[in-house]
């Protein structure tokens, strides 16, 4: 498995991500749906990552978006974490969570949150933070108290992210430069 920077605007991840956000809106409320498309995950402030098997199949993606650019303490919170059906149970999605965790920890966030459904259906995700240390919190960021989400955080401070069982060309991932994001150029998730 492969994990690198890649352009949320590639065709394959656009499909997953549309993928992603039909499921998301199938199964929670229009207003309780936080997810984001494929050009919002193009903003400066995020990061993106895919991982592939060797011969390039998009397996997974996932993002880490700055909160609050430029406070004073630096937090940041993940997005759009997605396994590809056909990958799902291979650990596409705790890989692509420690190189997320392994980011945010270089970058010196304090902390990293996320939201995602208080639903059966996103039982499989609570456990997965779970398991890499997150705990239930509060809302964050311009989130509001939503009986439809659970909110997440992980106090990199005190929190060692594990070494991937595998090793990653990126694990000090560079934001793709404009052109070659909107060109959909290899670089995030």
């Amino acid at each position: 498995m492969n994990i690198a920077p890649d352009s949320p605007a590639r065709d394959d991840v656009r499909r997953l991500l549309d993928e992603h956000l039909a499921d998301m809106f199938a199964t929670s409320p229009a207003e309780s749906v936080h997810a984001l498309d494929h050009s919002a995950l193009l903003a400066p402030s995020v990061t993106f990552w895919t991982a592939r098997d060797d011969d390039g199949t998009l397996l997974g993606c996932g993002a880490l978006s700055e909160l609050e650019p430029g406070a004073e303490t630096r937090e940041g919170e993940i997005k759009s974490m997605r396994t590809a059906g056909q990958a799902r149970g291979r650990g596409v999605a705790s890989e692509l969570l420690m190189v997320v965790l392994t980011e945010a920890k270089r970058r010196e966030y304090a902390r990293v949150s996320l939201e995602t459904g208080s639903q059966d259906f996103f039982a499989p995700a609570r456990r997965l933070y779970a398991r890499h240390g997150f705990a239930e919190c509060g809302p964050f960021g311009s989130y509001t108290p939503d009986p439809n989400s659970v909110f997440m955080t992980l106090d990199l401070t005190a929190h060692q992210p594990v070494a991937p069982s595998t090793p990653h060309p990126a694990q000090h991932p560079a934001r793709l430069p404009a052109d070659q994001a909107a060109a959909g150029g290899p670089a995030d998730s």
